[in-house]
């Protein structure tokens, strides 16, 4: 069923439904990402490794991520109305457990920190919701805006570990348990899905299946991977840079990832605004090329200040704005019923894209003694993705909206 209508002129609150979605998933991002600030604290206390403690953060981003694939398909269906509040309330359970008796032992962190997963699938339930309530020419803007939820991670890298020292080690996943089940009940209330949304009639496999076999599927999924993966990639793994290339302390390289971290966050939405005016490809060529060049002035390891910073803030917003931009190219390029089945897809890549340059850039190091190496590797996929955005992918785009018209 479909409604060509801009839910806006029917009587719909898109505003409204595109600042709660944004909160589901600034919320369930923050209760997502609660064991990765604890990493060290749990190293300590239980005598881990530090490949058991990587293990240990990557268990829920791992799950998260590809958790998306199902929810999104399921999103389709069933709406956000429904998701929002289940997903919500269903992270409750691990944020609890965790808190109240999963943190004595490493398995039980382990099981914990695998049903935590769960608050990261929303990402694949939000852009469709979104998408839904907008009309063509304002969804990039709308689902950038969404996108900086993803922020929600910063909250928990800023507050986590004080909460465990002032309160305890149970203050921070109480507080978080709470503000989910707030968040779920008036979610429940509050939220509605756009008037004639686009409801998918396929079984789940079925949709899957055809979601796998469209092209912007996996072209979208490289973009992602390249920008959101560049972006955890550096959110990872630039502090441990910072420290061991420049000699920073703890703390001040710790504060700029935090600038990093907050640029891509706010150039999100900017990219996708940008991709309403003038369209998702020409933003994205222009993104790819500028952290090739970027990445290619780091890689030969400049002083940090002013250039090094320089490099490193303008890869930062070069990646969110992609970020922002890759998903306005879904929505648009998307068929209406799988936008949230493509979403799912494309949001796995990017999360899992983040985990292959932080082990890349510490194999170099070991084996080279230095970054620019895998700094000069980025250079390079970036320069051979402005090739495929301006070949592939546009070809892609511009059969569907011929199709649409």
């Amino acid at each position: 069923m479909t409604d060509k209508k801009d839910p806006a002129a029917v009587g719909g609150r898109p505003a409204l439904m595109l600042g709660f979605a944004t909160l589901g998933f600034a919320l369930n991002f923050w209760a997502w990402a609660l064991l990765s600030p604890l990493g060290p604290r749990f190293k300590d206390l239980l005598g881990l490794s530090s490949a058991q403690q990587a293990l240990l953060v990557a268990v829920p981003v791992i799950v998260g991520s590809l958790g998306r694939i199902p929810v999104g398909a399921l999103t389709d269906r069933f709406g956000g109305r429904l998701m929002f509040p289940l997903i919500s309330a269903a992270t409750i359970v691990p944020v609890v457990f965790i808190g109240v008796a999963g943190q004595s032992s490493l398995p039980m962190l382990l099981v914990g920190g695998f049903f935590l997963g769960i608050a990261g699938t929303v990402f694949a339930v939000g852009v469709p919701f979104v998408n839904a309530w907008f009309s063509p020419h304002r969804r990039g803007l709308a689902i950038g805006i969404f996108g900086a939820g993803m922020g929600g991670t910063a909250i928990s890298a800023l507050t986590t570990v004080k909460l465990v020292k002032t309160g305890g080690s149970v203050t921070p996943f109480l507080i978080t348990a709470i503000a989910l089940a707030l968040y779920a009940a008036i979610a429940w209330l509050v939220m509605r899905d756009a008037p004639g949304r686009t409801i998918a009639a396929q079984p789940l496999l079925g949709r899957l299946a055809a979601t796998a076999k469209l092209a912007i599927t996996w072209q979208a999924c490289v973009l992602y991977a390249v920008t959101f993966g560049g972006y955890v990639a550096f959110s990872v793994y630039l502090p441990a840079y910072l420290q061991t290339g420049y000699g920073l302390e703890q703390a001040d390289a710790a504060n700029r990832m935090a600038g990093f971290v907050i640029l891509a966050v706010v150039m999100r939405p900017i990219g996708g605004w940008l991709s309403d005016q003038i369209g998702s490809i020409p933003v994205l060529t222009g993104v790819f090329a500028v952290v090739a060049v970027a990445a290619a002035v780091q890689a030969l390891t400049p002083g940090l200040m002013p250039v090094g910073t320089i490099a490193f803030l303008t890869m930062a917003a070069a990646l969110g704005a992609g970020s922002g931009a890759t998903f306005a190219l879904v929505a648009h390029a998307a068929p209406a019923d799988k936008v949230g089945a493509v979403t799912g897809l494309v949001g796995a890549a990017g999360g899992l894209g983040g985990f292959v340059p932080p082990l890349l850039m510490g194999f170099l190091y070991g084996e080279l003694g230095s970054y620019g190496f895998g700094l000069a590797l980025l250079a390079a996929t970036s320069a051979l993705t402005v090739v495929l955005t301006m070949t592939v992918v546009r070809l892609t785009a511009s059969r569907r909206l011929t199709a649409v018209a």
